[in-house]
């Protein structure tokens, strides 16, 4: 166990938009403002500040705009029944245009990690992309009828199902979930204080003692749950935009189906790809010095300005 605590600090500016529907969703800018512009947001059931490791070094040279999917992080909870792809789909948008209103406009990379990456690509095949370039950590995208991946991507989201609908109703406090993440092997890899940044990322206190999930579980079961599209993988050559998807490592004693799915889409469809090694669906927490790399190379071939 380590005594190493991870701090957010406070953003140099936040402005909250409402979506077309009245879900808000709180924006926050760090770094340099006249830096080149990067969007981050995060995975199901996780919140951006989660990513510290990954993403405040970033801010040494890029101007930064974190969100927070809606229902997840700072943002307050909104109807239940719009929380779904499509929604998550049509906020990309509606986020996009609301980051250049709220901070002046300019070419924006959207940088996103699982759920966040799938709902950019929803967006993008079937409307034209808001952002100047994507690169997406891991994206667990569902494999078409008939591809050898398919049965796994469906095992592990049955699976991931299941185990967020088990998940706690109320925990002691953010030290207590910490210590429980660092008893499981797949968070292993994770640099130091991670696991009580991730608690307290993720719960919040509770009138009565005690603390409850940003995202509540049957809403993270949802999404894992009906995360079964099989029509986005085979329209990805369709994306206007730069793409890159930076998976984790097929290869890993941990590895779940993603990693092997972002290579298959590189082979199959020549999307651009890096892989990192030694790691897992957490990569950016394993390795964020690797995963910071591989993006500033794809902003630099790209000649973003």
């Amino acid at each position: 166990m380590t005594s190493e605590r991870l701090i957010v600090p406070p953003p140099l500016r936040t402005a909250d938009l409402t979506m077309s529907d009245g879900a808000v969703i709180r924006l926050r800018q760090y770094g340099r403002a006249d830096g080149r512009r990067l969007a981050l947001s995060h995975g199901n059931g996780l919140a951006i500040d989660a990513y510290l490791p990954f993403w405040l070094p970033l801010a040494d040279v890029f101007d930064l705009v974190l969100f927070d999917v809606r229902n997840h992080g700072e943002n307050p909870l909104h109807d239940p029944a719009a929380h779904n792809w499509d929604r998550f789909a049509r906020d990309m948008a509606e986020v996009a245009a609301g980051i250049d209103a709220a901070f002046g406009q300019k070419p924006t990379v959207g940088v996103f990690h699982s759920l966040s990456a799938v709902a950019a690509l929803l967006q993008a095949v079937n409307e034209r992309s808001p952002w100047s370039a994507l690169a997406l950590f891991d994206p667990p995208l569902y494999p078409p009828h008939g591809h050898p991946l398919q049965a796994l991507e469906q095992a592990d989201m049955d699976d991931r199902t299941r185990r967020a609908r088990r998940r706690p109703q109320r925990y002691d406090s953010p030290e207590h979930f910490a210590a429980q993440l660092r008893r499981g092997p797949a968070f292993s890899g994770w640099v130091a204080g991670a696991h009580l940044l991730f608690a307290e990322s993720t719960l919040k206190p509770v009138a009565g003692g005690g603390w409850v999930l940003r995202n509540p579980r049957e809403l993270e079961a949802h999404v894992y749950e009906s995360n079964v599209d099989p029509t986005i993988w085979p329209r990805l050559g369709s994306v206007a935009c730069p793409l890159i998807l930076i998976g984790a490592d097929p290869a890993h004693p941990s590895a779940t189906p993603p990693a092997a799915g972002c290579k298959a889409i590189h082979d199959e469809y020549g999307v651009d790809y890096v892989m990192i090694p030694d790691t897992t669906h957490f990569l950016q927490i394993e390795k964020p010095e690797a995963c910071r790399r591989a993006l500033e190379d794809f902003i630099a071939r790209i000649g973003l300005r």
